[in-house]
């Protein structure tokens, strides 16, 4: 589908340009201050030493581009009334966009000791990259943003996740020419076969070149515009290209350029809505080529600087050594005419200031920028209402993430336009499908006859991207709604530091007052370390659970529901809450239930628990088997039901952890437990054998400063891995029932007079396992057949 605007812009009149370009030099004026100045913040005064910072932090390159397409976007949230934000790629660009908001008034007011006068302009100065003050990026504390530029990549999938359900929003996103270059942003320009023009906001993509990194070129800066407009139009755009160095005549073209993609995005959406689509829209897309460092200084100690990689940082840096700097600087500065821009008290002259759009229509005042103002909760079915039923314990096997995925269903369908699945082409496989008994895969592209469940309508959003479902994800939480991250667990490892720079994003905003709370980012992983049966050792790796268990307390929580019931439980507490990373890992395998309904609910507000159903310890226990994760849990009881049989006399507790952070000292995090409730669990002086999911330093950490550390011993995932039968990998890292049985022997050492026969059954039978599973390529019945038994 390709609708373009019957409209032809007009060009922009020399009077309204002028205050554009006028706008556009105190924004550049203002980012200059802030790399450079500690006072004299309008050159009242001769510039000297005295009035320069002594450390020269920044970047300049990006900034006039950046400044460009900021007071261009007003001019034409004014023309339009349009519902607009602004993110900002390029990896530096935070004087920029501090700069706008400045002047158009917003950051007054979210910090009004930044007053818009000359004491404010110098505090804004003064606090850009100083102590206590505010980053290079366009950060938390950046009203208006809800994109970081700090890790480059992901502009584009942010941007996609901030329209999707949300009609009306237009989201400008400059992609630097450095940032074009990384995989992610690669990825990310198919978003555009999943942004749908009828429910859906757009997002405009600005390619911005300037030429260079921090000093070597970029790649597509040295493309034609006849290869790039291939590229693009093979993507899916509509790209139009603007190129220059004269101010006045890049604005007039921008000007028109920018319009028009406002006329498209209009036409695509109003004939979508009004009659359907049945092809994807060419959406436009812009290329701006201007020199880096645009308006900086030309030559500084006979080198080029501007239009070269000289002008990515801090162009003039000798200053406070070389006199001649000083000179360069301040006629930089005064080139862009402070005294017509700033009035005697250092406000923005009114003429130029009535081009900023009013109230929340201003970028850096949008709502949906801050988007806990906007929230809505969930509406969420009774999760009991979808439990599993068992009349003896331990005995029925069940895939859990199915009976999780029919909840979904009911997710979807109670929320049609709050809640979003993302999964990189793994709903089935996850056993999540019942959702498509609702809603279909997203796919805006062509739709093939043999297609299952695709739809243009669809809201699954599944692509073989975890980059892109990811960072989907973060735009939709961030402008207030809300989604689960489905994926298997060895992939969650691709999307580490997304994971952490969203992890810092939602830290930050606790410590700014006027940022609201927004959904959680939830995820969900499977297909765990333990049942990669045919994928092998490429897929077996739960390290994502480290990620998230060393971020900030505030924020981290990793739960290991055990089962089904567990499972509801824990999804339903992880849809309702607000700025944490939750991380739910749980096997989509057929699995044994071990607790019931009210059981379930009950341990997981406890986040841990005795298992006395499973324990043989009325008094003091002799050993402590305790664990976290499904397989764990399973081989846990397993030897337990063994310690039973062959040493009856054992006073053996069960304590099985749901919330990890519940090992935490209570004083190092929120869930953590006091001394008292970890001693009543794990008991005083009795060893405690932890079968864990993960890699047994997991737990040794979360535990450290605890006074009973030296007690606990940790088994987990050894890396051992490859093709394998399911008790072939818990034998191989030496988690398995046998081998906690041994472990057993080991740690209460009278145990072996006592039971001589255990030892020798649990060699036995490794022993056995080993020649079968060659022979049969299966586990030995009495080990995949075994339930529990009272």
């Amino acid at each position: 589908m390709t609708t373009v605007s019957a409209n032809t812009p007009d060009a922009v009149a020399p009077e309204e340009l002028q205050k554009i370009h006028a706008w556009w030099r105190a924004a550049n004026y203002l980012n200059v201050g802030q790399i450079y100045l500690k006072a004299n913040p309008l050159l009242k005064e001769k510039l000297s030493v005295d009035h320069i910072k002594p450390r020269l932090l920044g970047h300049w390159g990006t900034s006039p581009g950046l400044n460009l397409v900021y007071v261009h976007m007003n001019r034409l949230i004014r023309k339009y009334d349009l519902d607009a934000i602004y993110m900002a790629g390029p990896g530096h660009g935070g004087p920029a966009i501090i700069a706008n908001v400045w002047l158009e008034g917003s950051y007054s007011e979210f910090y009004p000791q930044i007053s818009q006068d000359e004491a404010g302009m110098l505090k804004l100065f003064r606090q850009f990259s100083t102590p206590g003050g505010i980053p290079s990026h366009v950060s938390v504390p950046t009203p208006g943003s809800i994109h970081e530029g700090g890790e480059l990549g992901y502009v584009l999938m942010h941007a996609a996740g901030a329209v999707m359900d949300n009609p009306e929003l237009l989201v400008t996103a400059v992609v630097g020419d450095g940032e074009s270059e990384t995989g992610p942003l690669a990825g990310s320009w198919k978003s555009i076969d999943f942004i749908n023009p009828v429910r859906d906001g757009a997002v405009l993509p600005i390619l911005h070149l300037n030429g260079y990194k921090i000093s070597g070129p970029t790649v597509w800066a040295r493309h034609s515009d006849a290869d790039l407009r291939q590229f693009f139009e093979g993507q899916g755009y509509a790209p139009r290209f603007v190129e220059g160095d004269e101010p006045m005549a890049v604005h007039q073209a921008f000007a028109v350029a920018m319009e028009q993609a406002v006329l498209d995005i209009r036409a695509i959406q109003q004939t979508a809505r009004r009659d359907g689509f049945d092809q994807r829209p060419r959406w436009p897309l812009i290329v701006l080529r201007t020199p880096k460092g645009w308006t900086g200084p030309r030559i500084v100690d006979g080198l080029q600087v501007e239009g070269t990689f000289r002008a990515h940082q801090v162009p003039v840096a000798d200053i406070l050594t070389k006199p001649e700097h000083l000179h360069i600087l301040e006629d930089w500065m005064r080139s862009y005419k402070p005294e017509e821009l700033f009035d005697a008290q250092g406000r923005f002259r009114a003429e130029y200031a009535e081009l900023a759009p009013a109230g929340p229509r201003r970028m850096s005042a949008n709502p949906q920028a801050n988007g806990g103002l906007l929230t809505r909760d969930l509406n969420l079915p009774d999760y009991a209402d979808f439990q599993v039923r068992f009349e003896q314990r331990a005995r029925e096997r069940v895939e859990s993430t199915r009976v999780f995925g029919t909840w979904l269903r009911e997710i979807y369908r109670e929320n049609p336009d709050n809640f979003r699945l993302f999964c990189p082409d793994e709903t089935n496989s996850n056993r999540l499908g019942a959702v498509f008994e609702v809603t279909d895969r997203c796919l805006v592209s062509a739709i093939e006859p043999n297609d299952d469940h695709v739809s243009h309508d669809g809201r699954v959003m599944e692509v073989l991207s975890e980059h892109c479902c990811h960072g989907w994800l973060e735009g939709y939480n961030l402008t207030g709604r809300h989604g689960l991250f489905a994926t298997y667990e060895a992939f969650a490892m691709i999307i580490d530091s997304m994971a952490m720079q969203h992890a810092k994003w939602i830290e930050h905003s606790e410590r700014v007052p006027w940022r609201a709370p927004i959904p959680s980012m939830n995820y969900l992983l499977t297909s765990t370390c333990w049942r990669n049966d045919h994928n092998g050792f490429s897929h077996q790796g739960p390290g994502f659970i480290d990620t998230i268990i060393h971020r900030k307390p505030a924020v981290a929580r990793v739960y290991l529901p055990p089962d089904a019931n567990c499972l509801l439980s824990v999804g339903d507490h992880c849809f309702r809450s607000r700025n944490y990373l939750n991380l739910i890992v749980i096997d989509k395998q057929p699995q044994l239930q071990w607790l019931t309904m009210d059981e379930a609910r009950t341990h997981c507000a406890k986040g841990a628990g005795i298992w006395e159903m499973y324990s043989h310890a009325p008094e003091q226990p002799d050993i402590v088997l305790a664990c976290a994760g499904d397989i764990p849990t399973q081989e846990t009881i397993a030897a337990a039901w063994l310690l039973r049989q062959y040493a009856p006399e054992l006073k053996v507790r069960v304590v099985n952890v749901v919330d990890l952070m519940r090992l935490c000292p209570s004083d190092r995090h929120p869930h953590g437990m006091s001394d008292a409730e970890f001693t009543d669990l794990f008991s005083t002086n009795t060893p405690v054998l932890f079968t864990f999911h993960g890699y047994p330093g997991v737990i040794h950490d979360l535990l450290h400063g605890r006074d009973a550390h030296d007690q606990f011993h940790v088994r987990g995932y050894l890396e051992e891995g490859t093709t394998t039968t399911p008790f072939d990998m818990v034998v191989l890292n030496r988690i398995s029932r046998l081998h906690l049985c041994l472990d057993v022997l080991r740690y209460v050492p009278s145990l072996l007079a006592k039971a001589p026969e255990l030892a020798v059954y649990c060699k036995s039978m490794l022993e056995q396992h080993e020649s079968y599973i060659r022979e049969h390529f299966d586990d030995l019945p009495e080990i995949k057949q075994w339930v529990w038994s009272d």
